[in-house]
C-alpha cells in the first residue's frame, strides 16, 4: 500500500479543486451538506491519489472549469455536492 500524501498539501489540493469547479465547499458544510467526517473523508482520498502533481498542473492552467479531471478521486463528492448546492438543497 503507497502512504498516504500529506494532509496540508492535499487539504490545499481539494480546496483549489473545489474553487475551481465552482463547490462552495464552506457553504455545503454550513448547509448540512458536508458534515466533518465527510470533509476529512474527502481529504483522505485526494491523500491516496498517486499523481499530485497532475492534480497541480491541471489547476494551474486554469481559473474555472465544469468539473473535476476524470481521474480526480473525489470527482463523485464535488459533483454531488455541487448539483445540492446549486438546488438549494440544504437544511
Amino acid at each position: 500500500m503507497k502512504p498516504l500524501g500529506d494532509e496540508r498539501l492535499h487539504l490545499r489540493l481539494l480546496e483549489e479543486m473545489s474553487q475551481t469547479v465552482g463547490t462552495d465547499l464552506v457553504q455545503a458544510y454550513q448547509d448540512g451538506l458536508l458534515s466533518n467526517e465527510d470533509w476529512a473523508e474527502m481529504i483522505q482520498l485526494c491523500r491516496g491519489c498517486a499523481e499530485p502533481e497532475k492534480c497541480q498542473k491541471w489547476l494551474a492552467s486554469r481559473e474555472t472549469a465544469a468539473q473535476t479531471p476524470e481521474y480526480c478521486s473525489n470527482l463523485e463528492q464535488l459533483s454531488g455536492l455541487k448539483n445540492r448546492l446549486d438546488k438549494g438543497d440544504g437544511t
